[in-house]
């Protein structure tokens, strides 16, 4: 029995070839059956050219253990999410290697009512199952059928927004040749505002002639940027390749980070859920935390990871959950993150403040000035871990482990935490409106680092 790499804390996702095969796929198929018991799943896959033929063998196996699976075909994560739920299944499965480079796929996991699994809640469970490969004969066949549910999915993605708001806008829209493009133009039929759309790298495309969809990536920025510019649009947004993610640009082709738009967002649910509950991952904090103070909301923080913002969601019942890494979750969205949401709740913000998008955020910017997310790739962190430790614990004023190394200093505040997923160290900074400060801290520990 051997050890399957592709198999994370979260989700499988692995190098194609070697990390992650048909075969395994086929197993995995077989491992979900066996652990989840489930009598029908849904499954979905996204546009990369693997990824059809790695989701005919999830079905295989599911089916060789009797379970029936309904077929979504080309569709976007949060879709799966929404059918498993519409559809009241047992499960559901997306074949995606979102961001990865292209020679990767992956697979995510639900099971019944869209919640996570994970390595630690039955991720772990598949693992031992699928590299135990002791399934034995098959059992009566399951059945396959084919639904769409894009229609209904998109009525209750619309939901969210009150469109009679909304004021007269140019909008630029990248998909970047994922799958977004379809699932977008069903949800840009239903509503009824003064919206120009500026539709770019819409058609799903196997090749991605554009490159990899990842805006997190400041080279995968430009394209959205500088046609927001040429247009003269009031809001640019793109998507990963899953489009469970979303990211924004201002009129001026500006990329706005994450951590300002969870507060956008969190601010704007709470000017409709007086005193609500809003979930944020513990990178950085601080202009979230003076937004939902300021609004009379209750700010809870969570490990990063969709499997962990979820679950505490609805410990607590939480209206809406954010992470700086462009993870946006809905409570009344199955408690799941959603790519398509946030860009509609964004226009009704900036069309009910009368805003710029600029303008929403410049406040927050220079009072609590961050460094964005920097990544370190290293074989072996913990001599890093270990410096960082030895150099920054003794003098701060508050300390918090819940994910990764938070440290307080009063005026500047600095979170180190690995990944979850990568051979990554990632270091993010935040302060109180000295930039100057930031910048010198950031030079510092970045050096110690690198240097360890």
């Amino acid at each position: 029995m051997s050890t399957l790499t592709c198999f994370k804390s979260y989700d499988v996702r692995g190098r194609l070839g070697d990390e992650l095969t048909e075969d395994i796929c086929y197993r995995i198929g077989r491992g979900f059956a066996r652990s989840l018991k489930p009598r029908d799943v849904v499954i979905g896959y996204d546009i990369r050219p693997t990824s059809k033929a790695l989701a005919e063998q999830l079905s295989e196996g599911l089916r060789d253990e009797g379970v029936n699976v309904i077929n979504l075909g080309l569709c976007g994560t949060e879709e799966v999410y929404f059918a498993t739920t519409r559809f009241v299944t047992d499960g559901g499965l997306m074949v995606t290697a979102s961001h990865n480079p292209i020679n990767y796929n992956g697979i995510k996991m639900v099971r019944g009512g869209s919640r996570p699994i994970s390595s630690a809640d039955g991720l772990g469970e598949i693992q031992a199952l699928v590299e135990a490969d002791d399934f034995g004969p098959t059992r009566a066949r399951g059945t396959l059928e084919t639904r769409n549910p894009r229609d209904a999915y998109a009525e209750r993605v619309t939901s969210f927004a009150d469109t009679s708001t909304w004021r007269p806008m140019k909008v630029v829209v990248n998909a970047g040749n994922g799958v977004a493009g379809p699932a977008f133009e069903v949800i840009a039929e239903k509503l009824d505002p003064p919206i120009e759309f500026v539709r770019q790298h819409l058609t799903p495309d196997e090749t991605f002639p554009n490159g990899i969809p990842n805006p997190l990536l400041e080279e995968n920025r430009a394209q959205t940027a500088d046609l927001v510019r040429a247009e003269g649009a009031d809001l640019g947004v793109a998507w990963d390749g899953d489009f469970d993610r979303c990211f924004f640009f201002d009129e001026t082709g500006t990329f706005i980070d994450g951590e300002y738009v969870v507060g956008l967002l969190a601010g704007a649910f709470l000017s409709k859920h007086k005193g609500a509950k809003i979930i944020h991952d513990p990178r950085v904090i601080w202009a979230l935390l003076d937004l939902v103070n300021a609004g009379g909301g209750e700010a809870v923080a969570s490990q990063s990871g969709h499997s962990h913002i979820k679950a505490k969601m609805r410990d607590v019942d939480a209206v809406y959950g954010g992470e700086m890494s462009a993870h946006h979750y809905f409570r009344d969205f199955m408690y799941c993150d959603s790519g398509m949401i946030p860009w509609l709740l964004l226009i009704e913000h900036m069309s009910t403040t009368g805003k710029k998008l600029s303008e929403l955020v410049a406040d927050m910017q220079a009072r609590f000035p961050s460094s964005g997310e920097i990544n370190f790739k290293l074989d072996d962190k913990q001599p890093a871990i270990d410096a960082f430790e030895a150099r920054y614990l003794p003098d701060a004023k508050s300390v918090d482990r819940l994910d990764g190394l938070s440290l307080d200093y009063g005026d500047w505040r600095v979170n180190l935490r690995q990944s979850n997923t990568e051979p990554v160290l990632r270091l993010n900074v935040e302060a109180r409106g000295d930039r100057a400060l930031l910048a010198e801290k950031v030079a510092e520990i970045s050096k110690l680092i690198t240097e360890a």
